[in-house]
This record gives C-alpha cells, sequence and structure tokens, in this order.
C-alpha cells in the first residue's frame, strides 16, 4: 500500500482540530473578540477561524439596544434596505465555518461606548424576544447574519444602569429551552472590581456560563500580579453567590501593549499568572484577549494556545447552556465600538463567551497518522 505525505497531513491535521473542540468544562478554554478592528489590520472572521487557536469568538458589538445598533468596523458596512441594521452575509457564512471547526461564536452586547439600556425589566423581557428572533432559532425580516444560528450572548456592560438584565437572561433562555437540539450560553464580562457596578445584580441571580473578567484597565489588572491581581474574589463569587456554581470565570487579558491602557503583560508572564491560578481556583475556564486582532498580530494568541495546552483539565457532568443542564451543542468580552468605514478601529477595552460543539471520536488510523506525523512512529511503504 502506498501513503502519500501530503494526503496523511491534511487528515491528521482535520482529526486533530476537530479532537480539541470546544468543551465549556475545560480549564483551557480560549476566547477572544472580533469585530473592532483595534489593531487596525483585522481580517475576515473566517480567516481567524481556519485555524485551532481561539475556542470562542465573540462578535463585537451589538452596542445599541433596545433600538439596535451593531458595529463591526471594517468586517461589515452594509444595511438592509431602508434601515441602519446591518446586514452582513459575509459575517453569516463565516460563522457557520467558525462553528463547523468546532468554535463557539457568541454576540457581544454593549462594549465601552454605545447606546444602550433597559428602562424597566420589563424591557429587558421584550428585547429577549427580539434577539432570540434576529441572531438565534426565532423568525425576523431582518437577520444580520441570515440563516446562521449564533451559540449564545455576552454581556460587556460598562454604562447606564443595571436595570432589565436579569429579565432579559430569564426571557432569552426560556427560548434556549425550547430548542432541544442545541446548546446555547450566556456569558458575561465584568471589570474586574469586584463586585461589578452595571452587571453584579444580574451575575447574582441568573445563571452565567462563563464570565470574561476584564483584568486591564482597573487597579485589580494583570500588571498588579500577584499582590492586586484579585481573581480570588471571582473564584469566590462563583462558588458562593453565582446561580450557577460551576460558571467558569476566565482571566481577561489585552492582546497587545496598544489594547489597552494598562494591564498588558507578555506570554511569560501570563503564563505564570495562569498556571498559579490554576493551581488555586478551580473555577478557572481559561484566558480572554481584547482583541483577536491584536493578540494575533501581538503573537501573544499563539503563546496562550501553548500554555493552555499544557494545563488542559476537565471536569463532566457539570457545566451549563440552556439554563444549567450540561450538554453540547454548537459554538467573551469588551472593548468599546466605534469605527465604521472600512479600515477604521474600535476603541479598546473588551472582551466573550460559546457554545460548545462535541468533537467525533478520534479514529484508530487518524491517531496513527497523528503520531507518524510526530515522529512517534515510522512506517514501511510496500
Amino acid at each position: 500500500m502506498r501513503l502519500y505525505a501530503g494526503a496523511l497531513a491534511a487528515l491528521a491535521a482535520g482529526i486533530v482540530d476537530r479532537a480539541v473542540a470546544f468543551n465549556v468544562n475545560c480549564n483551557s478554554n480560549y476566547a477572544s473578540y472580533y469585530g473592532q478592528n483595534s489593531a487596525r489590520n483585522q481580517k475576515t472572521l473566517g480567516e481567524y477561524c481556519k485555524s485551532a487557536t481561539e475556542d470562542v469568538i465573540i462578535l463585537a458589538f451589538m452596542n445599541g439596544f433596545p433600538n439596535v445598533i451593531l458595529n463591526f468596523a471594517n468586517a461589515c458596512e452594509t444595511t438592509f434596505n431602508g434601515s441602519t441594521v446591518l446586514h452582513c452575509p459575509s459575517i453569516a457564512s463565516d460563522i457557520k465555518l467558525c462553528q463547523s471547526n468546532g468554535k463557539a461564536v457568541l454576540l457581544s452586547m454593549g462594549g465601552a461606548a454605545g447606546s444602550y439600556g433597559f428602562a424597566s425589566e420589563a424591557d429587558g423581557t421584550k428585547f429577549a424576544d427580539t434577539v432570540w428572533n434576529m441572531y438565534f432559532k426565532g423568525s425576523s425580516n431582518q437577520r444580520p447574519f441570515d440563516n446562521a444560528v449564533l451559540d449564545g450572548v455576552d454581556l460587556d456592560i460598562e454604562g447606564g444602569a443595571s436595570t432589565g438584565y436579569t429579565s432579559f437572561i430569564n426571557q432569552l433562555r426560556s427560548h434556549y429551552k425550547s430548542d432541544k437540539k442545541k446548546t446555547y450560553y450566556i456569558t458575561g464580562a465584568p471589570q474586574c472590581p469586584y463586585p461589578d457596578l452595571y452587571l453584579g445584580p444580574a451575575l447574582d441571580n441568573t445563571w452565567f456560563d462563563m464570565v470574561f473578567v476584564q483584568f486591564y484597565n482597573n487597579y485589580c489588572g494583570l500588571n498588579m500580579y500577584p499582590s492586586g491581581f484579585n481573581f480570588g474574589d471571582w473564584d469566590g463569587w462563583a462558588k458562593n453567590k453565582s446561580a450557577n456554581k460551576n460558571v467558569k470565570v476566565f482571566i481577561g487579558a489585552p492582546g497587545s501593549s496598544s489594547a489597552a491602557s494598562t494591564g498588558f503583560v507578555d506570554g511569560p508572564t501570563l503564563d505564570k499568572i495562569y498556571k498559579d491560578t490554576a493551581s488555586k481556583y478551580s473555577s478557572l475556564g481559561g484566558i480572554m484577549t481584547w482583541d483577536v486582532s491584536q493578540a494575533r498580530t501581538s503573537g501573544l494568541a499563539d503563546s496562550i494556545r501553548a500554555t493552555l495546552n499544557s494545563e488542559r483539565k476537565c471536569i463532566s457532568g457539570s457545566g451549563g447552556g440552556n439554563g444549567g443542564t450540561s450538554s453540547s451543542g454548537g459554538s467573551s468580552s469588551s472593548g468599546s465600538s466605534s469605527g465604521s468605514s472600512s479600515g477604521s478601529s474600535g476603541s479598546e477595552s473588551g472582551e466573550e463567551s460559546a457554545a460548545a460543539a462535541t468533537a467525533p471520536p478520534v479514529t484508530l488510523l487518524g491517531y496513527i497518522v497523528a503520531l507518524s506525523m510526530m515522529g512517534v512512529l515510522s512506517w514501511t511503504v510496500l
């Protein structure tokens, strides 16, 4: 039998990528925000999803609600006829590509700049119906991502009031439960000072699957490790106050020195902080960066992936999605949103969240091929 190296390499690469699909129950997930062109060299979403670097991609932002305003900088600039709502067919197709590669794709609401918030709890409930219809399994004459179905919503609330978010989450979760074939998630991106000023009540009273804590632009940032770095406060919240006692807390980091005013640390330093945190706190879910363009350009993304691969630990039967049940399905958080013209850039500050994709079993042939590529096994070709 004759074996060709190129075909084997392609087969093994595909199998290995699928084998590390996102699992919310692990401590080694990497989430990153996309859409604000922070590094001013933002590629298409699909380009980033071709690699196995990130597990969760958070689209930033829907920075206006309940009157919907979307902003993805140079990634999408077209609108529906007679409307100001963005229509993004290319992002829609890329969402499906990302999900097919085992990634979770979320939409972040809020950001450091925007016009958003609810006047009442009833407004939050009503807007959850709108979100379900526009981005999930409902129906609307304006679906920004056409028939693509997202894996969840991220709340990066950095202004306004706390009103309405608890009812928004509860109503959206009621929609999640109506779809038995897919798991959906809700995530948050609080600032590191605990408790969070805007999202605190919702964090304490509703079910979050992941929180991407922004450990930058504050006195408790990564640059203050070890004495001022307050991951322990968030671990205490996760275990004692969160409705979901298995919620995963992420270390939110700037993707480069220009991604935030303060808080950036280099790859080796972040590796040390992550491993120290993993040894102390079981709520750790991984690392989040603002944003993917910054982290990929600086090289920090590759360093993070290597760190997380070396420390992967997963638990079974906990997790969440759809309101607390543990299951598998399709697939962050925050910077400010401003950029709308091509080549423009949104402002920095942000972060992510995600849906699970269960990896198919690795076949014996695939395993053998992978070992041969790593030099563990040699071939005799007849």
